[in-house]
């Protein structure tokens, strides 16, 4: 093969599972080392980041397009996660003048 068609080679299925396995790997070490509220919160976002990464490998590799439209779904429902969660987050900062996980010990206000 010349160089030019050696480019246009498709990237196999297992680096994209890889690099999805990777990013949800580190965002379940972020979640569970950081203490940290706002840093938790990006690591679950890399995490569902991570799973719809697969579902669009999965749903390109097979030619269906449900795995895409869940996709978008999921992205939806992480875009109103998100600023309901930053809206909560603010709220605990403005209470308790902290973001550790360890300081804020008691939901009552």
């Amino acid at each position: 093969m010349n160089f030019l068609a050696q480019l246009h080679q498709p990237v196999p299925l297992n680096w994209f599972l890889l690099l999805s396995a990777a990013l949800f790997v580190l965002g379940i070490c972020g979640f569970l080392i950081k203490r940290n509220l706002i840093t938790m919160f990006m690591s679950i976002e890399l995490m569902l980041n991570a799973v719809n990464l697969s579902f669009v490998t999965f749903a390109c590799q097979w030619g269906a397009v449900k795995g895409q439209i869940f996709v978008f779904f999921v992205m939806m429902v992480a875009a109103a996660e998100a600023a309901v969660g930053l809206a909560i987050i603010i709220a605990v900062f403005r209470t308790r003048a902290t973001l550790a996980v360890d300081r804020i010990d008691m939901m009552k206000l």
